[in-house]
């Protein structure tokens, strides 16, 4: 059994990830981990240089990778837009039990403020002046985060099998929500 976690960056996936390979003595792997350490770049590095069409096309080929040689359980964690390539979406929907960690805007700018440059999709050509810099803290996080999760939720919600709302909520309780969830 595969247990596939989705959501937007800031979610939690790598640390509820973490906690329930921890709760259920199996395996964890980071999608966006694994990608770095087989390309020897940074998620914002593969971004700068190839683009995002091609990061897309490695994130695919690693996710069919990954789940082509699973354990007999694993906790894969994946990249926050790695279901909004269909094929990947199908693969994930078809090949574990995919959970949705959903979070409302403030959850997710809360977890995201400060770490802007790591995360490619939120930022942009605009990121090297200093007032956006300023701002980006605040309105303009939310204003991107906002638009993405626009384009993203109900592709969120139609790859998962269920969806876990985390606002308001520890690691540990969230991981229990997800056991509970896929009833282990």
């Amino acid at each position: 059994m595969i247990i596939s976690l989705t959501g937007f960056m800031g979610c939690g996936k790598s640390s509820i990830g973490r906690k329930l390979s921890e709760l259920l003595c199996c395996p964890l792997i980071d999608l966006d981990s694994h990608i770095e350490a087989e390309t020897g770049r940074s998620i914002p590095e593969i971004f700068e240089s190839d683009g995002e069409d091609a990061f897309r096309r490695m994130e695919k080929a690693a996710l069919e990778k990954v789940l082509s040689t699973s354990h007999d359980m694993m906790i894969l964690s994946l990249g926050g837009g790695t279901v909004m390539t269909k094929e990947c979406a199908e693969m994930v929907r078809e090949r574990s039990i995919c959970i949705y960690l959903r979070a409302g805007i403030d959850t997710l700018a809360d977890h995201l403020e400060g770490e802007t440059s790591n995360r490619p999709m939120l930022s942009s050509a605009e990121s090297h002046d200093p007032l956006h810099e300023q701002k980006a803290e605040g309105s303009i996080l939310r204003e991107r985060i906002s638009a993405l999760m626009a384009k993203r939720s109900s592709t969120y919600e139609g790859t998962a099998h269920h969806i876990i709302d985390i606002d308001g909520k520890q690691t540990d309780e969230i991981a229990d929500d997800v056991r509970r969830a896929i009833r282990l």
